[in-house]
């Protein structure tokens, strides 16, 4: 326990250190430097305007019980900063601590709508004419558990053991607040932006959050009107109020540059209609369904939401991730993998993933071989439920699918017509889930595309093969083209592993601030959505 002796000890001891030092103290001031403690940096004028210790630490909590959750975290602080004061500069609120308070009384530009408890008596600390302001100690106190409020629903979001109940596997992202605490107060700027904190598709949805709330604030949601019993599917050089309701829409999400007014299909229109289909990952054709105008005419309130939804989800993900020079990743709600090389993307493919019965699941791994020409061994499910009917039905029927029996397993034999196509990608995980090619390349057709058993087809497949291996002098084109004729099965162990990523996000901004938005296809938007904001009136 700290008394008031040994704290008149310590500041009798310091001001002789610095009576007999070299530095030139008005020098200091002058340059409004920092001073480096261990485990911490404290502002150059910080002066301990409170007395903090374990028991007022205790008593603090005592009073402000609605705070208790933030207790573990605050004392941590304040034992690496050896319970010095964060927020006061002589008897002042810090420039710092000012921000911060600024940052939380918008929150709702970081896609929160959480509200901290005892809000009210942090603003009377910051009211100057305020003549109920709480003690410098409880503000000390609050301002902390303010700190930590915003770090925990800014940068952490979910807590990983609620990710796992919510079939989130990927690694968790870990932050450590004393860290946090100390870079920003060295600059506070990075409350602004940080990409060593936040995922950087974050930033680019955050922009888009702005925008989409502005279209709302100033009306611009105007709907599509159409005639439900009698549309017909608009298509280049038709004429209706519909399309002119379309243009105006699209030029106000950005995929047209002008609202000419025209009710008539043309060529400029055509144009707008590609992009917003591309960014929503439909077919690229020129007709507009009636499911089209439906999507069209969702509420604007559902998008804004599904931005604040996938800003949580960019929480959770590793800043490192995106500095990778390397991965792959799986985006299931737009039916799309991505492999990264050398910070580019290197090649884009179509997929089709799980049903709905049966969800590919939301983890990483690390591709360690390429399978050419593989067996299929099928999956004892799919045997108990599918195979063992129609084996029952027709006797010659795994001959006629080229199957056969193998040590007690159903397999299927390489060649064009396996399930696995001519090519799978291994990771080893527990849910014996793999990338692979597919014979049935018709699939990809459909704009919804959920048919698997789990596994994630690809159809660039080969493709894919062919860029992993492109600098492998052990396996040239023909070498590959080779493996691939479907005679026999052959492994190709990589000489280094490639991380890969299936995450969920059904809304995501390209470089080009083109933001695209996918179908829930598996309802993960709606459980989130509750999570997060059935009772956003209480903190995280």
């Amino acid at each position: 326990m700290r008394n008031f002796t040994s704290f008149t000890v310590i500041i009798a001891m310091s001001f002789l250190v610095f009576s007999f030092t070299s530095l030139d103290v008005d020098e200091i001031k002058a340059k409004n430097t920092s001073v480096n403690i261990e485990n911490g940096i404290v502002p150059k004028k910080s002066l301990q305007s409170v007395s903090l210790d374990d028991a007022s630490i205790e008593q603090f909590f005592k009073k402000y019980s609605k705070l208790k959750k933030y207790k573990k975290d605050v004392l941590d602080i304040y034992t690496k900063r050896n319970y010095k004061s964060i927020w006061y500069d002589e008897k002042n609120i810090t420039e710092f601590g000012n921000l911060l308070y600024q940052k939380v009384n918008v929150l709702q530009d970081q896609g929160i709508e959480n509200k901290m408890p005892y809000k009210d008596e942090i603003d009377e600390a910051f009211n100057e004419s305020s003549e109920e302001k709480p003690t410098e100690l409880d503000t000390e106190l609050l301002l902390t558990n303010m700190y930590v409020f915003y770090a925990s629903n800014v940068y952490s979001g979910v807590d990983p053991a609620t990710l796992k109940k919510i079939g989130w596997y990927l690694p968790a992202k870990t932050i450590s607040y004393p860290k946090i605490l100390d870079s920003l107060i060295v600059d506070s700027n990075r409350l602004n932006k940080d990409d060593n904190l936040l995922f950087g598709q974050y930033y680019k949805l955050q922009e888009a959050l702005k925008k989409y709330r502005k279209i709302e604030t100033d009306n611009l949601w105007q709907p599509i009107s159409i005639n439900a019993a009698t549309y017909k599917d608009l298509k280049p050089f038709d004429i209706s109020n519909t399309i002119k309701d379309v243009r105006q829409r699209l030029f106000v999400v950005g995929d047209l540059a002008q609202d000419s007014k025209s009710d008539v299909y043309d060529e400029e229109l055509m144009a707008g209609v590609l992009n917003y289909k591309k960014r929503y990952g439909l077919k690229l054709n020129y007709a507009l369904t009636k499911e089209h105008i439906d999507q069209l005419n969702e509420p604007i309130s559902k998008r804004i939401k599904t931005i604040m939804l996938n800003m949580e989800r960019c929480r959770w993900i590793p800043t490192k991730l995106s500095k990778a020079s390397e991965y792959i990743m799986v985006n299931i709600p737009s039916f799309r993998l991505i492999y990264v090389k050398d910070g580019k993307y290197d090649l884009v493919s179509d997929i089709f993933v799980g049903t709905r019965m049966t969800e590919t699941v939301i983890f990483s791994g690390n591709m360690d071989r390429i399978v050419f020409s593989p067996y299929w061994y099928v999956p004892t499910s799919i045997i108990k439920n599918e195979l063992k009917l129609q084996m029952a039905s027709d006797k010659n029927y795994l001959a006629d699918h080229n199957m056969e029996w193998n040590g007690g397993r159903v397999r299927q034999k390489p060649g064009p017509k396996n399930s696995l196509g001519l090519v799978k990608f291994m990771f080893p995980n527990p849910n014996d889930i793999y990338l692979h090619d597919t014979p049935a390349k018709s699939l990809f057709e459909f704009e919804k595309r959920t048919f698997s058993h789990g596994c994630i087809n690809v159809k660039e497949a080969k493709n894919l093969a062919l860029a992993i291996l492109k600098d492998d002098p052990d396996w040239p084109v023909d070498k590959i083209d080779t493996a691939m004729s479907g005679e026999k099965e052959t492994t190709c162990m990589l000489k280094r592993k490639i991380p890969i990523y299936i995450g969920y996000f059904t809304s995501w901004v390209n470089d080009n601030g083109e933001i695209s938005f996918f179908p829930d296809v598996y309802g993960r938007d709606e459980s989130l959505d509750k999570l997060l904001y059935s009772d956003s009136v209480t903190m995280k």
